[in-house]
């Protein structure tokens, strides 16, 4: 019997003004309602990460930022992990992108999903995602959650300002299928990590 899968929920955003929260506290409590996983959320705002400056990743030597250090022990323990994607000029944010540099280990074999927001939902930045966590021998879910278009506009701060219930029914198919697909991933990937052990 493989253990319940401990995922966390990572906000990729650290701009003051940043609309991360809404979605992140939305996915928070989806994840929360199933019996199937153990979630928290991880805020790259308690990590202030240096840019990578490291003489090469921890796959091939120990990180030497304190920093650095303290992040990697943060993620190492999770199974799994739940990206809240917001889309700058067609990419991840910044710190998101650094955050995943300042890792390796942690990172491979391990599955994760992403909800994203923007106008067109984040889809080209998830995508982007998808690429990075492929080279840092992640496994992608099929499904994510995107908050785009019409319901964007409903929800975010400068335009409807309604709360994310309001557009929740379009969301919560995609928000099902991707942590079932995220479980999934994450019982099949701690089992046969544990048969290699």
């Amino acid at each position: 019997m493989v253990a319940k899968p401990r995922i966390a929920l990572i906000i990729g955003s650290t701009r003051p003004t940043r609309y991360a929260d809404a979605p992140a506290q939305w996915m928070l409590k989806q994840a929360q309602a199933r019996g199937d996983m153990e979630v928290e959320l991880v805020d790259l705002r308690d990590h202030p990460l240096p840019f990578f400056d490291e003489m090469a990743s921890n796959l091939w030597m120990p990180s030497q930022n304190p920093e650095a250090v303290r992040w990697q022990e943060r993620i190492a323990g999770f199974d799994g992990y739940i990206f809240v994607v917001a889309e700058y000029n067609h990419s991840i944010t910044g710190v998101l992108k650094n955050a995943l540099d300042q890792a390796y280990k942690e990172w491979t074999r391990k599955p994760f999903t992403a909800i994203g927001y923007g106008g067109t939902g984040a889809v080209r930045a998830v995508e982007h995602l998808r690429m990075i966590g492929v080279e840092l021998q992640m496994v992608s879910t099929h499904a994510a959650v995107h908050i785009g278009g019409g319901d964007f506009m409903a929800v975010h701060p400068a335009f409807g300002n309604k709360p994310i219930e309001d557009v929740e029914a379009s969301l919560l198919p995609s928000a099902k299928t991707a942590l079932d697909e995220l479980v999934w991933w994450a019982k099949a990937t701690m089992a046969a990590k544990a048969a290699e052990a």
